[in-house]
């Protein structure tokens, strides 16, 4: 056989190879294979002590067979090619297999049987246990718990239908290696259940920061608030969205390019800004942490430059180091020596920076930290920590520090942001879950809302009663947290923005099944994402307890005011869930208490625990008629505890006043 006979069988053995790859696409393209949807899948967690449903896709007419622990089931897909088969008497335990059979085969590995708890919200329940490595690094570190998992929902948003799977996503166990991903607050709610029942717990974590909660209630719910249905109708309009980003990304690539290329301290690239030996005679100084528009300044926008120099022990010389630098409004490139060392787009990321040894030397050093600032006050956020450790020890970065304005600009307003458009969260991120059986929901969202606080309250109410019809499983659990205390004290002496959203939440326990945790003494004033989730996941694990567990005796929530009686010019204040009784925290006098008279003006009362009862008065209102206690964006001091440790909740007697 010559050369081009044995290249012409080669090609004609290629060649039918294809087609018969070909063929086998196309019949099974034809004939159809089952599908599985992204939950369902090695490692998920099937709901205890309930009828569960195993779904899917396949060709019409396909039948379908179940083989799970010692039970056969048998279905056949619809015309559609939609199929499904119901579970009951599942009992905890685990690791099973699950054997799926039709024109293909599936097994399903490592499957446990306990509680499925769907957490979702915004950043604060978004927030993953990585982000916060620096506080919690010995729970990472130390995390084994097999039986706690988590399903992370990808990012998602569709306005026009609801969607029947996830984009992607699978079941991830809580070690060392995942558990970085995993909510942080709904890791500790996890662990606290789990180390209470012995009972697997999964998550299906379906959260998005800066959302709303309209975003995240159905279409055909959202109509009893007209504005929002119009909003969805409105973004439903073939092009709209599209035309909206390609505005948005237009404006930002313009004003990036803008400070980027009239930015002084890139202008000679032989002598930038960050260059150690820059000559910054002229630059003025001003406090860090801080922002530039209470300095010299003023409040501008665009790019600022700052430079500290410091001198570094021999102790800490050569040696990797990390650089902390708090958080930083908006974005930061940091360069440490001539070096770059980082960068951060956004501003509510902790700043937390690798310094390779050898790059900080004995003696002279210098930080040079380049600061884009889009809208309101830039700078450096206070209360935060701003220093250097190597070897064991610290070095404060705070203190004076030269800056320089590098380029100017006029405020970059924010990106349309689809986590706010009514229904586009549910379609994409909450409807695919409908069919999966869960135990309640682990909530925390509010923040995007506090300025609408006032509509919260039946908001909040839709949102519940939104979930329970579309899931068709009755009032399940539904476990949320009030916002902790946040922004500076006394720095909006007459915004109660946050107060008015904690009284909408705290009115929500009124629906069947609900449960909430207070927060107001675990917060940040400075900071919209707490690091402490860990007090706040087992304080959701009390109310969950009482709430989704029937644990009538347990206390499960700090003091919640229920009465009053009026007595002379003294009002007195009965509560339920006084636990072990009534106690001030450290044993201090009672704070953050007010009274008022018929004319609404509120005075700072003096309160004392009497019997259980909270006795409050002013000597400026001779005849109180109501009382206010924690009523700020910041309730510092609050003190009213039960003996279990757990605050009372923000409250007023008479909403009129």
């Amino acid at each position: 056989m010559n050369k081009e006979s044995v290249q012409r069988k080669a090609v004609d053995t290629v060649r039918r190879k294809a087609l018969v790859l070909a063929m086998l696409f196309l019949s099974s393209a034809v004939f159809g294979q089952i599908r599985l949807p992204k939950l369902i899948g090695d490692g998920m967690v099937l709901q205890r002590d309930a009828r569960v449903r195993i779904w899917g896709w396949a060709s019409d007419g396909e039948k379908v067979t179940i083989r799970f622990l010692d039970s056969t089931y048998t279905t056949a897909a619809n015309s559609n090619g939609d199929w499904e088969v119901l579970l009951s008497d599942l009992k905890p335990g685990g690791p099973f297999a699950m054997h799926i059979d039709g024109t293909n085969s599936i097994t399903i590995n490592d499957i446990v049987i306990g509680d499925v708890w769907v957490c979702s919200g915004q950043s604060n329940m978004q927030l993953a246990l990585g982000w916060l490595g620096p506080v919690y690094q010995d729970e990472i570190a130390g995390a084994d718990y097999p039986f706690i998992r988590q399903f992370l929902v990808p990012s998602g948003f569709n306005v026009n239908s609801r969607e029947s799977d996830f984009r992607a996503g699978s079941w991830q166990h809580a070690d060392p290696k995942d558990v970085r991903s995993f909510t942080a607050v709904g890791y500790f709610f996890a662990k606290k259940l789990y180390e209470t029942y012995k009972v697997p717990v999964g998550l299906i974590n379906a959260s998005v920061g800066g959302s709303s909660t309209e975003a995240w209630i159905s279409e055909g719910s959202i109509r009893s608030f007209p504005k929002y249905w119009e909003d969805v109708q409105r973004f439903k309009t073939p092009g709209t969205l599209e035309r909206i980003a390609k505005q948005d990304d237009e404006r930002a690539g313009n004003w990036n390019s803008a400070v980027r290329q009239h930015d002084e301290g890139y202008k000679d690239p032989q002598r930038t800004w960050f260059d150690p030996e820059i000559n910054t005679t002229g630059w003025d100084t001003m406090h860090v942490p801080g922002y530039w528009a209470a300095a010299k300044l003023g409040p501008v926008h665009g790019v600022v430059w700052f430079r500290r120099e410091f001198t570094l022990p021999t102790a800490m010389a050569g040696k990797p180091a990390s650089l902390r630098l708090g958080r930083i409004v908006d974005a930061d490139s940091v360069f440490v020596n001539g070096k770059f060392a980082g960068t951060t787009g956004f501003q509510y990321a902790q700043r937390m920076y690798r310094i390779p040894e050898n790059l900080l030397k004995e003696g002279e050093n210098t930080i040079v930290v380049r600061v884009v600032n889009f809208i309101r006050n830039g700078g450096f956020v206070p209360g935060k920590k701003y220093e250097i450790a190597a070897g064991g020890q610290t070095l404060d970065l705070e203190g004076p520090w030269k800056y320089r304005l590098g380029a100017a600009a006029e405020p970059l307003e924010d990106r349309t942001f689809t986590g706010k458009i009514p229904a586009g969260l549910f379609n994409s991120m909450i409807a695919p879950a409908l069919p999966y059986r869960i135990k309640g929901v682990l909530w925390y969202q509010g923040e995007s809302n506090t300025s609408r606080a006032c509509e919260h309250y039946e908001l909040f109410k839709l949102l519940i009663r939104d979930w329970r019809e579309n899931w068709r499983e009755g009032d399940f659990p539904f476990i949320y947290a009030q916002l902790p205390n946040f922004v500076e004290v006394n720095i909006e002496t007459t915004q109660y923005d946050w107060a008015l959203f904690r009284e909408s939440q705290l009115k929500a326990l009124s629906v069947p099944g609900t449960g909430m945790a207070v927060s107001i003494d675990i917060g940040e004033w400075n900071d919209i994402h707490p690091v402490n989730k860990r007090d706040l996941g087992y304080r959701l694990a009390l109310a969950a307890q009482k709430a989704g567990y029937g644990e009538e005796k347990i206390v499960y929530s700090g003091p919640l005011y229920s009465s009053m009686t009026i007595t002379g010019n003294k009002i007195l204040l009965n509560f339920s869930n006084k636990g072990g009784g009534l106690v001030s925290k450290n044993g201090g006098t009672l704070k953050c208490f007010e009274v008022c008279g018929v004319d609404g003006q509120y005075f700072p009362a003096e309160a004392e625990i009497v019997h259980d009862t909270i006795v409050v008065w002013s000597h400026e209102v001779s005849a109180p008629v109501a009382v206010r206690y924690a009523w700020a964006n910041n309730p510092e001091g609050a003190n009213l505890y039960n003996r279990e440790g757990l605050p009372a909740s923000p409250f007023r007697t008479n909403e009129l006043y």
